[in-house]
């Protein structure tokens, strides 16, 4: 039967050969926990017993829930707070580091080597940072200035952001290896016409370079505002004695499916929770495909 096919119906059957894997992994590994979750979320089930029907049970119990809208909150911020701060200071120091050529290939690894160290060695090391004299390096600079210590992480003002700042320093350093990808790919003519009739630094970076790399922007920003939405590591192992405090003003959506799952046992709640950060997370992409396709 096959010598009978033609050489384009040949080219089709080997063309679904290869791709039945990864067709077959991802149903198995994506679509069926995904549409298992979204019917436990309609069930109540405590990871022992049988599943009992719930219907919207949980999704009205997720409304009313007040530490569900604080969680909420704080994922907000995560993404409001971490995404401009990470893609400016990226672009700075991309910008700046393409022009040199002094120990360029020594600076590029420094800035990578955090997103390749492990997030829960990070998180141990900034909370160690983070602690009172005499512990703490940054309380033990401020008191050598004979500034009062400031509670890093025992405050509900200060919590939120001593825990983003390592999560943006951790990702630093990929979009500063995107940047400077993206910078370099834009044709070096432009800069010569630009050189030529004089235009200024400011006029160039902001008519020719920043226009070209809206592509490379638009992936980062999406990138790491899935990666800010999606923030655990370093919540979970900086608070560890009080995970997502203090009063949870730390806890993202992820660390609390996690303890609604795992400490609290009632899997119906904790997939329902799952299924608001998954819509959150697909209209994220939505709108990366919809900037993708009109730049």
């Amino acid at each position: 039967m096959y010598r009978n096919l033609t050489i384009r119906q040949k080219q089709i059957v080997w063309a679904w050969a290869f791709l039945a894997i990864p067709v077959l992994f991802y149903s198995i590994i994506r679509f069926y926990p995904t549409g298992n979750a979204i019917l436990i979320s309609f069930q109540n089930w405590n990871l022992l017993g049988s599943r009992t029907w719930a219907g919207l049970d949980n999704y009205e119990k997720l409304w009313n829930d007040a530490v569900f809208w604080k969680v909420f909150q704080n994922t907000f911020l995560y993404l409001l707070l971490g995404t401009p701060i990470s893609l400016v200071l990226s672009f700075i120091i991309a910008y700046h580091l393409d022009k040199l050529r002094f120990m360029h290939g020594f600076l590029r690894m420094l800035y990578f080597l955090p997103f390749m160290t492990s997030a829960v060695a990070m998180a141990w090391v900034w909370r160690w940072f983070y602690q009172d004299v005499p512990i703490g390096l940054f309380n033990n600079i401020l008191a050598g200035f004979g500034i009062p210590q400031i509670s890093f992480l025992n405050s509900t003002t200060n919590a939120l952001p001593a825990v983003l700042a390592p999560a943006v320093w951790a990702g630093l350093g990929f979009q500063v290896i995107i940047f400077m990808a993206g910078i370099r790919s834009i044709p070096t003519s432009y800069y010569e016409a630009a050189k030529i009739d004089g235009v200024g630094w400011f006029t160039v970076l902001t008519q020719i370079t920043l226009p070209l790399l809206r592509p490379t922007i638009v992936f980062i920003v999406v990138f790491s505002s899935i990666g800010f939405l999606r923030i655990f590591d370093h919540v979970f192992n900086m608070t560890t004695n009080n995970p997502g405090g203090p009063l949870n003003a730390t806890k993202p959506l992820v660390l609390m499916i996690y303890d609604t799952a795992f400490n609290g046992f009632d899997m119906g709640y904790a997939a329902a929770q799952t299924v608001v950060l998954f819509t959150i997370l697909l209209i994220v992409s939505l709108i990366q495909l919809r900037l993708l396709r009109s730049t």
